[in-house]
C-alpha cells in the first residue's frame, strides 16, 4: 500500500474504515489538518481495562517495485508489510472477529497518520482529544519481543559562522565548513555519549545533514550541521544541549525537535501478563528490551499511561526487501486474543494492577 502521500494515506484509512464497517465494527473517523485516522471501538470502559491497540498506516517512501507485494518462502515482501501494516491487518482481523462477541473491558484500535513524521498529527492528536486507554500495544516491528523503553529524540542544529572571500584568496577569510569539520569529532565525543543505562550500551549521534557555502569561487561564511541524537531515558535533554553549547561558544545551537523517552516498568502487570501470553503461544520466552528509535508509545508515555511496542517477526523495515512472515502474524493475533483473554479474567482494572 503506496500510503506515502496525505491523499494515499487517507485513502487508506477509509478502505480500512470500510472494511471494519463491512465485519461489524463501530468506527469512529477523525480528521486533522488534511490527515484522517480511525478509531474502533468494542467491549465496556466500565466492565474492565482499556486496551488500545495503536497502528500507523503512513509507509516511508520508495521505489515503485518496493510497492508490489510478493510472497515467497512463506514471507510477504513489500514496503510497509513489516512496518507495520502486517500488525495492523492482524489487528484489524482480531477486532472484527472479537466484535461478535465483546470480551469484558474494552479494546480500542487506532488506525493513524503520520508516525513516520513524528506522529504529532496522529497519535498525539487522538491522545489529546482523550482517546487513551489503561495499556497500550503499539504494533511496531519487534520480532514478538516487547520493547519496553524507547530513547528520546533531540534534534539540533548547530551552525558556524564565518567570514566570505574570493575563492583564489582562502586566506583573507574564514571558512565556516572548516570549522564545523573540526568541531565536528568534539562534539561526537561528549561525556554524554559515554554512559549507558539498563537496556542501551550508548546514545546515538548522527550527522543527519550539512549545508553550506553559496558558490565554488567563494570561501563560506555559514555552515551548519544537522544533529540526530537519541538520547538515553536516563538524561536529561536540556544538559545536553548546554553541553553542546559549551563546547561550540561560537556557534548558534538551536534544538530543532524533541521527543521524550518512554520507560514503561518491566514490572508493570500488563507488560507480565503480555509477556506470558508471547511465551506461551511463541513457545519461548519473550524478551523485554529498548528501542533505539521511537514511536507513538510516547504520546501516551507522557500521560503516565503504560506503552510498548510489540509486534510480528520480520526484517529490512524501511530497506529493499521489507518482509514480513506470514506465519509471525497468526502467532502475534493469537497473543494478542490470549492477552486479551487474560485480561477478562480480570473484574476491573484495580485487580490487574495489585
Amino acid at each position: 500500500m503506496e500510503s506515502t502521500t496525505p491523499e494515499r494515506i487517507n485513502y487508506a484509512v477509509e478502505f480500512c474504515a470500510s472494511w471494519l464497517q463491512r465485519h461489524g465494527v463501530p468506527v469512529r473517523l477523525w480528521e486533522n489538518q488534511g490527515l484522517k485516522m480511525i478509531t474502533a471501538t468494542i467491549g465496556q470502559a466500565n466492565a474492565g481495562s482499556t486496551l488500545v491497540l495503536n497502528g500507523h498506516l503512513d509507509v516511508v517512501p520508495g521505489h515503485t517495485e518496493n510497492f508490489i507485494p510478493r510472497v515467497e518462502a512463506g514471507r510477504l515482501h513489500g514496503r510497509g508489510s513489516y512496518d507495520m501494516l502486517g500488525a495492523v491487518a492482524a489487528m484489524m482481523a482480531l477486532i472484527a472477529d472479537l466484535v461478535q462477541q465483546p470480551p469484558k473491558g474494552r479494546i480500542i484500535l487506532q488506525l493513524v497518520p503520520d508516525e513516520e513524521k513524528g506522529g504529532e498529527l496522529g497519535s498525539a492528536y487522538l491522545v489529546e482529544q482523550g482517546s487513551i486507554g489503561d495499556f497500550v500495544i503499539c504494533g511496531e516491528p519487534t520480532n514478538l519481543d516487547i520493547a519496553v523503553q524507547a530513547k528520546g529524540v533531540l534534534q539540533v542544529k548547530v551552525e558556524f559562522s564565518g567570514i566570505s572571500a574570493h575563492g583564489s584568496r582562502p586566506w583573507l577569510g574564514k571558512n565556516a565548513i572548516v570549522a564545523a569539520m573540526q568541531k565536528y569529532n568534539q562534539l561526537a565525543t561528549l561525556d554524554f555519549m559515554k554512559e549507558s543505562s539498563r537496556f542501551f550500551p550508548a546514545p546515538s549521534f548522527n550527522l543527519a545533514k550539512i549545508e553550506g557555502g553559496a558558490a565554488l569561487n567563494q570561501v563560506p561564511d555559514r555552515c551548519s550541521l544537522y544533529l540526530d541524537i537519541r538520547y538515553l531515558p536516563t538524561q536529561n535533554p536540556g544538559d545536553i544541549l548546554e553541553s553542546i553549547r559549551q563546547a561550540v561558544p561560537d556557534a548558534h545551537v538551536e534544538m530543532l525537535r524533541h521527543g521524550s523517552p518512554v520507560t514503561t516498568d518491566a514490572c508493570n502487570p500488563y507488560v507480565q501478563t503480555l509477556q506470558q501470553s508471547t511465551a506461551h503461544i511463541f513457545g519461548r520466552e519473550t524478551v523485554l528490551f529498548g528501542q533505539d528509535g521511537s514511536a507513538d508509545t510516547r504520546f501516551f508515555a507522557q500521560y503516565g499511561i503504560p506503552a510498548v511496542e510489540f509486534g510480528p517477526i520480520g526484517a529490512n523495515h524501511h530497506g529493499p526487501d521489507e518482509y514480513v512472515e506470514i506465519e509471525s502474524l497468526v502467532l502475534y493475533q493469537k497473543i494478542l486474543r490470549s492477552f486479551i483473554k487474560q485480561l477478562e479474567g480480570k473484574v476491573n482494572r484495580d485487580e490487574i494492577e495489585k
